[in-house]
């Protein structure tokens, strides 16, 4: 049993059907998921793996794989259309012998997802550099088939972004928020984890549910590579899982009216400065897109560390993008409502589409997959000297590396074979880069193990 796992048992053996949708698949899609050699079914295995583990506070992704090695599951086809049947699946995914619905709407999501981009979604190899225009369209696809775009709403979506691990006055903050948020009529989106990527929304639920809103939105956004270690909380009720990080990043994005930061980690900065990057380009200075970094007073290091580190590398102009509000909960909210208002009416004016952002342009470096290595890590260039765009650009690779080599089944592996990561960067941003992410390590806000924390990274000075 692997340190950081929680098992207290498993279920033997489970039968579940579809609900709602889903209930037929081609031929040929329960072909590819029933051979246990096919790429399709190993990823739906490991995805819906994470899916069942929800409620675990542990990020160990090989952990969990490695736990519940004798986790199976396979697809039956019947008259009446399919079920799914379960071997040795986590005991905390039931009740009484019977799967908790919200999990079993969860299973049944990653089911469609993983049909879906295997199917129905180009394949893009790696190397390959598709156009925007393609990227686009098929986060948008992915999207639409989980009716996740939907036209007959006007903006009301805030994106949630924050780290899973935080302390419990950053949780409850981001729960207070996320209250002030649903007495606003507003709904969440976040990366579906815990901490303050749950904090929101259960803040939420509650909001919405004083204002008698029965169809509150708690959109939940996830990639295979980060699944394990950001099981779905248990608010989400539309959970959507994407081909990779660059095409999550992107569907956040395209989805929001508004963002909302609250302190994280590594993927938070990554999240931020992929963000940054966007709205930096001279394309998008006409974009409506508020973005916030909320926290309470007392818990403003992570801000203070991060608004100091983008100062110093993408210069004091980069703070005109983002607002830091430490003044409380209902300031944010208030902030917020005033931003989505203003998003609704340009876009009402402009005649631009309110589900979907399409007129914002996203640079193709931040749409093409980004694959951490020890090569590709070490090629980024991270001069002073590289235009402000770019050098933000190449930072949120950066950053997309160490949660690779933090969290993901892949990084980690990479880690153990060859050692840390290396990123070469010139004195200036060597010295920042190295001072940030101690700082990190300093706040508890790279790992949710009780073990002393093992850097993923090396930062040379050239």
């Amino acid at each position: 049993m692997n340190k950081g796992i929680d098992v207290l048992d498993v279920v033997k053996h489970a039968a579940i059907r579809p609900r709602h949708n889903l209930n037929l698949l081609s031929q040929n899609e329960v072909q590819s998921l029933m051979q246990s050699s096919e790429s399709s079914y190993q990823l739906f295995r490991a995805c819906a793996l994470a899916v069942l583990n929800t409620g675990s506070r542990s990020d160990d992704g090989i952990g969990l794989l490695e736990t519940y090695a004798d986790f199976d599951i396979k697809l039956l086809p019947q008259s009446r259309g399919f079920k799914l049947l379960l071997s040795n699946a986590p005991a905390g995914a039931f009740v009484d012998g019977k799967m908790v619905q919200g999990i079993q709407e969860h299973l049944f999501a990653t089911l469609r997802d993983v049909v879906y981009c295997h199917k129905y979604i180009r394949v893009q190899k790696k190397g390959e550099v598709l156009s925007g225009d393609v990227y686009t369209d098929i986060v948008f696809r992915i999207l639409r088939n989980a009716d996740v775009v939907r036209s007959n709403y006007v903006p009301n979506l805030v994106v949630c972004w924050g780290g899973h691990s935080i302390s419990r006055s950053e949780y409850d903050f981001s729960k207070e928020v996320g209250y002030e948020l649903g007495l606003r009529k507003l709904d969440v989106a976040t990366g579906c984890g815990i901490g303050a990527m749950k904090g929101p929304m259960k803040g939420a639920a509650l909001g919405l549910a004083k204002q008698q809103v029965k169809n509150g939105r708690y959109i939940g956004l996830s990639e295979p590579g980060i699944i394990a270690a950001e099981s779905p909380n248990a608010l989400v009720n539309e959970l959507v899982i994407l081909p990779d990080i660059e095409k999550r990043l992107e569907a956040f994005v395209r989805l929001a009216h508004a963002i909302i930061v609250f302190p994280g980690g590594a993927g938070t900065a990554e999240e931020i400065l992929y963000i940054l990057s966007i709205l930096m380009q001279p394309e998008n200075q006409h974009i409506q897109l508020p973005l916030v970094f909320a926290c309470a007073e007392k818990d403003k290091a992570y801000f203070q560390s991060l608004d100091l580190f983008l100062r110093e590398c993408l210069g004091n102009e980069v703070s005109k993008y983002y607002q830091i509000i430490s003044e409380g909960p209902e300031i944010v909210a208030k902030k917020v409502k005033q931003g989505v208002m203003k998003v609704h009416k340009h876009r009402r004016l402009l005649q631009q589409a309110y589900g979907f952002n399409w007129d914002l342009k996203i640079p193709i470096t931040l749409q093409q997959p980004f694959y951490p290595s020890h090569g590709s890590m070490a090629a980024l260039e991270l001069r002073n000297d590289t235009p402000k765009d770019q050098l933000c650009v190449n930072l949120r690779a950066a950053f997309s590396g160490i949660v690779a080599g933090n969290v993901k089944p892949e990084g980690v592996e990479q880690i153990k074979k060859h050692g840390p990561y290396r990123l070469n960067a010139d004195k200036k941003i060597a010295v920042l880069l190295d001072k940030l992410l101690r700082e990190f390590v300093e706040q508890g806000r790279m790992s949710l193990s009780g073990d002393a924390y093992k850097p993923s990274f090396e930062v040379n000075m050239q």
